[in-house]
């Protein structure tokens, strides 16, 4: 499975982007992508551009499941989630209300 990361970009040159965590990654698929953004990395490539706030979910959401896999606590890492109920995607929602769901 890979899981994405939040990386602020410090520098870029071309391509390649540095991020405050010393990491080198490719831009290719974000060519807008500015010093100082958020991007959303996987595999050492970054996939989308994040909004500040979107980011620092992710980041609580991760250091979450760190806690949790070294047998702590997740805390309230997902807080942003418990205050609301789980949607489904439109395409999921549009074939359960089509009664197309299996179940």
């Amino acid at each position: 499975m890979c899981v994405g990361e939040p990386m602020r970009l410090i520098a870029i040159d071309g391509i390649a982007g540095r991020t405050e965590e010393g990491a080198l990654i490719d831009l290719s698929l974000t060519p807008e992508a500015r010093v100082g953004d958020w991007v959303l990395t996987f595999l050492g490539a970054a996939r989308d551009l994040l909004d500040p706030d979107e980011a620092q979910k992710i980041r609580a959401a991760l250091d979450g499941l760190r806690a949790v896999m070294a047998g702590g606590s997740a805390g309230d890492a997902f807080a942003d989630l418990e205050a609301r109920e789980p949607t489904l995607p439109p395409h999921l929602q549009a074939a359960l209300a089509a009664g197309d769901a299996q179940g």
